[in-house]
Order: C-alpha cells, then sequence, then structure tokens
C-alpha cells in the first residue's frame, strides 16, 4: 500500500464534503438564517470528525512506533 494513501484519502473525504455541502446549498428549501445554522452544524461535525480520525491515527502511528523499538 503506498505511504500517501492514507493522505489522499483524507483529501478525498475533504473535497468530497466541500462539494457535498455546496451542492446542498444550491439546493437548500430553508431561509437564509436557517441555511447558515443547518451549515454551522455541519461544519462543526465534519469538524469533530476530522479531530476524531486525526487523533485515532495518531494513536495508531504512536503504537507503530512503539512496536518498532520493541523489535530493535
Amino acid at each position: 500500500m503506498n505511504k500517501d494513501s492514507g493522505a489522499g484519502f483524507f483529501t478525498g473525504l475533504i473535497v468530497g464534503a466541500v462539494i457535498g455541502l455546496a451542492v446542498g446549498l444550491l439546493y437548500a428549501p430553508h431561509k437564509g438564517e436557517e441555511t447558515r445554522r443547518v451549515v454551522k452544524e455541519k461544519v462543526t461535525g465534519l469538524r469533530d470528525t476530522a479531530a476524531q480520525a486525526a487523533r485515532k491515527a495518531g494513536e495508531r502511528i504512536k503504537q507503530k512506533v512503539q512496536s518498532g523499538e520493541q523489535e530493535t
């Protein structure tokens, strides 16, 4: 597996989310204030999801480093 595949996946995930958000805004059946509230909620959820994914990736990297240190 390519070392950059994780970064590429994450980039694709973010780009897809942004495109989905843009399309959603274009077809939003809500008034401006309500749309802004919905967008804020979605962005907050996306940020939390990204932070959680980053934490998990950091934990996996730390485990790999620790297991590598034990083998030497």
